[in-house]
């Protein structure tokens, strides 16, 4: 039925944020950037990471994950971050 999976995915994303948290905090102290980041970027590299799981989780639902789709997911997603921070980095002044 569609209500308890949508919940499923819902709850999926916020559990898988909520994980990725401190993990996510933790790499960004352990390799400082310039500008150094503030919470709004952390939070949303944990919910990239918390997007990307349940993600799979559909795909896999529908018997179409495969290993080269997981990782050219997981490259476009990390790309999506880095030009972001691109752009951050650009508009930041000391």
């Amino acid at each position: 039925t569609v209500g308890p999976r949508w919940s499923f995915f819902f709850l999926a994303v916020l559990a898988i944020t909520g994980l990725a948290l401190p993990l996510m905090a933790f790499i960004n102290r352990r390799f400082p950037s310039t500008p150094p980041v503030n919470t709004g970027v952390i939070l949303r590299e944990a919910i990239w990471v918390g997007i990307y799981f349940p993600t799979l989780a559909w795909l896999q639902i529908g018997r179409v994950l495969i290993p080269s789709l997981a990782l050219l997911l997981a490259v476009g997603l990390i790309l999506i971050e880095l030009l972001l921070r691109l752009r951050e980095r650009s508009q930041w002044k000391p």
